[in-house]
């Protein structure tokens, strides 16, 4: 099996949701840095793919219409990458603005819940990070960055939005089977996305892969951004087991986060499938 990895990166975030970058900078700073193949994956967004591709072609590069869609199984967010779709597919676009209204009633209660601990105007100011894209909790995390409650968004989340903090809420996002049906819908393959990075037992995960699965998933992500040699390693023996492809991504949201950023993803693993060879062959 040929597991040669072109230069691509399959999981990228533009200001079309919570990005730094608009998605014209974003293609062309992959372009700089070498990325061959490049999927936008805005969270439950397409607003930028236009505008991306259009940019990809410019400079020659491969470009991979994508989205990454928020789910809800047994409780918990699970995010799943739906890659190479039609953006206009109408399922997918009745879903995703599903999604759009879940997503602002999120930012509104988060904004009344954090007006209750004395931060005011936290809607109105993270609305105005996210300007005309997907508002996310990372958009408050800037906020009270930029306001002075914290140093940093990592910062901001473990101290405000994470659960059992004073910004947490809780809703229900799409369900695993249709947001997977959704994709399908589009033309596309669905991708569950840094699944080291969920914070459960291995028995939930495990669970969780299973119904993937089952639900039609394709592939994984066994390198991300972030990955050591262990999570690789995991990663890969999910794919072994449930006979999925691999995906690479970075997951990149801009160029502050020096820790993740293109042309630095890890070695692809032996002997896993490559998920662009759905689309390649």
């Amino acid at each position: 099996m040929n597991t040669e990895r072109p230069a691509c990166d399959l999981h990228t975030h533009s200001t079309a949701s919570d990005g730094t970058l608009s998605p014209s900078e974003l293609v062309k700073n992959a372009h700089q840095h070498g990325v061959q193949i490049l999927a936008l994956t805005d969270h439950d967004t397409t607003k930028g793919l236009a505008e991306a591709e259009a940019t990809a072609v410019g400079n020659g590069m491969e470009f991979v219409p994508s989205i990454e869609l928020s789910v809800t199984w047994c409780r918990k967010v699970l995010h799943i990458v739906g890659l190479n779709i039609d953006p206009e597919a109408k399922s997918l676009q009745k879903g995703i603005s599903r999604l759009q209204v879940t997503r602002e009633r999120r930012a509104e209660e988060m904004g009344r819940l954090l007006a209750l601990h004395g931060i005011i105007g936290a809607y109105e100011g993270a609305r105005d990070f996210a300007g005309d894209g997907t508002i996310t909790r990372t958009h408050f995390a800037r906020l009270l960055v930029e306001r002075g409650y914290c140093r940093s968004v990592r910062e901001v989340f473990k101290h405000y939005l994470i659960k059992g903090k004073p910004g947490h809420t809780t809703v229900s996002w799409a369900r695993l089977e249709e947001a997977i049906e959704w994709i399908h819908e589009a033309g596309g393959v669905a991708v569950l996305a840094h699944p080291m990075r969920y914070h459960v037992t291995d028995t939930w995960l495990h669970g969780a892969v299973t119904a993937f699965k089952a639900a039609g998933g394709t592939g994984i992500e066994v390198v991300c951004g972030n990955s050591n040699p262990k999570d690789i390693g995991t990663s890969a023996e999910f794919a072994r087991r449930y006979q999925l492809m691999g995906s690479a991504g970075s997951d990149y949201h801009g160029p502050e986060n020096a820790s993740i950023q293109f042309g630095a993803l890890a070695e692809f693993p032996y002997g896993i499938e490559p998920i662009w060879q759905v689309w390649r062959r």
